[in-house]
């Protein structure tokens, strides 16, 4: 079997020659010791024979070998670890798990200091996909750690690697790791019987524990604590290696250890949030779930006075999705009542500009509103006290533009911290803190910019409050009025303008819902609106303009401008509204016909010839516009005018623009949209009553070159009609 005397080149014969050796010890048992040196040089060869099933049989001997001369193998026994480590990775499972148990026998009764010599090779036997291969390595793990002879010396080597199947997928491996690790806790008790004694008669369980957790026997949970200074720091460098599975891996062990350590993580803090920090922004989900739960323990089991002074430390710095994270951990696994000395401290913090502002990152903000969620749900009615904050880091993720899709969570976490504080809903809680909030985006709202992260709180405070804005009207106003002047930020008053046109739109279930916004009309039309309206050149100017005339018309559209109200501010917008007429906006033109029409209903019985001149000419060329609705809008604003000037005692004066009119309005007859037409007949049959003879007159004379002389018939019908009803 071994060279050099000669090699035999039969596999079955070698089998069976193994398969003799082995009988050998198993018989002879201690006779054999004078042969050691030559059973063991057997070994080494036969361990690395290319028959698979001679390496096994061979494993088998080492056994026999170890049992049948106990007193002796130890002198040989470092012999067949090299060949054994060059096997223990061989194709055939089967193979693998001779070797482990092999390597077991071998170290067991031979010499400990292999120990080291087989730890890395045991260790990757743990990531094998064979069930039965992770069996034999924790029977090995858990034999070594109950009966090996300098087992003290190697505990913070092997702990790990039994603790390590406590994760195993395959519950029977599972179950047998905990087997162990408790008659391996359980015979540490005795043999420290003296050292345990005041814990053991004055063991005090923990008042807050994990849910689902059973708690480990006291000598599992001091063999981790005394050998954790040793095993953390390999454990956080695997945690962070480059290969997947041994990041999983050591991140399921963190939990299982820190679960053992408990009080005891303290004094290891600041390394294991260093290492935190950095797995939870692994890519790998199961990583960042372990870390997560991890993390939990250390608010179950450290002082809030420790961690949370080390963890606010770091957002001191440049605070990382992956702290934010870690600091929702914490106050997820920590008590309420230990928590509560701490909240206003941690309200404060995470609501500076400085944490909540400082990303806009999709991961940051989910994080921060995790921080919500477990404050809130940690906490419940203690969230009382720091509500005002928690409303604004809630308003500030909601701002964010990223975060479109948390909306329904935060509304969710919202209406959560509002059943804490037995409030309805989450408009109460605006209600709450409606002044406070439109007090703190407005501190520096003079000096804000299109790109300043208070115009977007301020959207979301205006506009998700609902009616509770109607409460804070001085300020919004102000707010308004600081930052619409013509020589703000352009792009910054576009989106103010826009938030304002949106309110509107709603004005009764939102500004004006307590009735209050009649009284800030003046100052909105003409301090805000007036000067907006101006001409600039650009196309955001143009786009102001367009904003500031459809907030315009939301006012008299909702009928929220008093017919005192539209007297007063009529001489100073008319002549805006006009030069409107000729924006490049489709909606500019479109609106600003709305608005006309809306004065002149309004005011049109105060118009004098000048005002019913100037309106009706600019609205008269809208009806050469590209766009059909502005057509119809101007139709329709021309009616009113018609309507108006009936009543009117200017109406003697303007014969000859009704005149000028009525030729103009026959020619837009001919008009080939089929709408605009129906809408130039309209017009004419509310001015045929303001002089119907020179109406049929200017008929007569063009029916016979109309394209559409049917719609010239239907006018003179008209008139007839409404002669003969006269």
């Amino acid at each position: 079997l071994c060279p050099p005397q000669g090699f035999e080149p039969s596999e079955e014969l070698r089998l069976g020659l193994v398969q003799l050796l082995g009988l050998l010890l198993q018989r002879c048992g201690a006779s054999l010791s004078p042969y050691l040196s030559d059973v063991i040089r057997i070994l080494q060869t036969t361990l690395l024979d290319k028959y698979a099933e001679v390496r096994r049989e061979s494993c088998r001997c080492a056994v026999a070998c170890t049992q049948a001369m106990p007193e002796h193998f130890h002198m040989q026994s470092e012999s067949l670890i090299k060949p054994l480590m060059q096997t223990i990775s061989h194709q055939h499972f089967r193979v693998r798990v001779d070797v482990i148990q092999a390597t077991g026998a071998v170290i067991q009764f031979g010499n400990g200091k292999s120990v080291d010599d087989v730890l890395s090779h045991l260790a990757q036997r743990l990531f094998d996909e064979i069930p039965k291969v992770r069996h034999a390595v924790t029977t090995v793990i858990g034999e070594w750690l109950l009966h090996l002879r300098d087992r003290y010396s190697y505990f913070h080597k092997l702990i790990p690697l039994l603790l390590g199947s406590f994760t195993d997928e395959i519950p029977e491996n599972t179950k047998l790791a905990w087997t162990y690790w408790e008659k391996i806790g359980l015979q540490w008790e005795k043999e420290n019987e003296e050292d345990l004694k005041d814990k053991m008669d004055f063991s005090v369980s923990p008042p807050h524990y994990p849910k689902g957790m059973t708690r480990p026997g006291l000598g599992c949970r001091e063999l981790v604590s005394r050998n954790l200074s040793k095993i953390l720091p390999g454990l956080c460098h695997d945690i962070t290696d480059w290969v997947e599975s041994t990041r999983i891996k050591a991140s399921q062990l963190l939990y299982t250890l820190l679960l053992h350590a408990e009080d005891h993580i303290t004094q290891h803090m600041e390394l294991l949030l260093r290492t935190l920090y950095q797995a939870c922004g692994d890519e790998e989900k199961d990583v960042v779930k372990n870390c997560v739960k991890a993390a939990e323990l250390i608010g179950t089991f450290v002082s809030p006075k420790v961690s949370l002074r080390l963890i606010t430390s770091a957002f001191g710095k440049t605070p990382k999705p992956s702290c934010v994270m870690v600091l929702a951990a914490v106050i997820r696994g920590s008590p309420k009542e230990v928590l509560k000395p701490h909240l206003t401290d941690l309200g404060n913090m995470l609501s500076e500009a400085g944490v909540c502002q400082r990303s806009e990152e999709v991961i940051y903000m989910e994080q921060l509103l995790c921080c919500v969620q477990a404050l809130v749900e940690v906490c419940q009615e203690d969230c009382r006290e720091i509500s005002l904050q928690l409303m604004k880091i809630l308003v500030t993720i909601m701002a964010t533009p990223c975060s479109e899709h948390l909306k329904e969570k935060v509304e969710e976490t919202m209406s959560s911290l509002a059943e804490v504080q037995q409030l309805d809903s989450f408009l109460c809680l605006y209600k709450q803190h409606i002044i406070e909030l439109m007090e703190w985006v407005s501190v520096s709202c003079d000096c804000w910019t299109s790109h300043s992260p208070e115009i977007l709180q301020f959207d979301v405070i205006a506009v998700h409050s609902g009616p509770v804005i109607g409460e804070a009207l001085n300020n919004f106003i102000l707010i308004l009025e600081t930052c619409l002047q013509p020589n703000k930020d352009p792009q910054m008053r576009l989106k103010l303008f826009t938030v304002l046109s949106e309110l509107l739109q709603k004005a009764n279930e939102t500004i004006n819902s307590q009735g209050l916004f009649p009284s800030y009309l003046e100052t909105v039309i003409k301090d805000i609106l007036a000067p907006n309206l101006q001409w600039h050149a650009g196309r955001t100017a143009a786009a102001i303009r367009t904003t500031a005339v459809s907030c315009l018309w939301a006012l008299t559209h909702c009928e929220m401008l008093s017919p005192e109200e539209m007297l007063k501010v009529k001489d100073g917008l008319m002549p805006q509204i006009i030069a409107a007429l000729d924006e490049d906006s489709k909606i500019a033109r479109l609106l600003a016909c709305h608005v006309i029409g809306d004065l002149v209903k309004v005011c049109g019985k105060q118009f004098d010839e000048d005002n019913f001149t100037k309106t009706y000419t600019e609205v008269l060329k809208r009806l050469d516009d590209a766009s059909c609705d502005v057509r119809l809008a101007a139709a329709h604003t021309l009616t009113d005018w018609f309507q108006c000037l009936k009543d009117s005692s200017v109406k003697p004066a303007m014969e000859s623009h009704i005149e000028y009119l009525y030729q103009e309005l026959l020619i837009y007859l001919d008009d080939p949209d089929q709408n605009s037409q129906n809408a130039v007949l309209e017009v004419l049959k509310e001015g045929s009553a303001l002089n119907p003879e020179l109406l049929v007159r200017q008929i007569e004379g063009v029916v016979h070159k109309h394209r559409s002389p049917v719609y010239c018939n239907q006018l003179l019908q008209h008139i007839q009609s409404a002669r003969e009803s006269a």
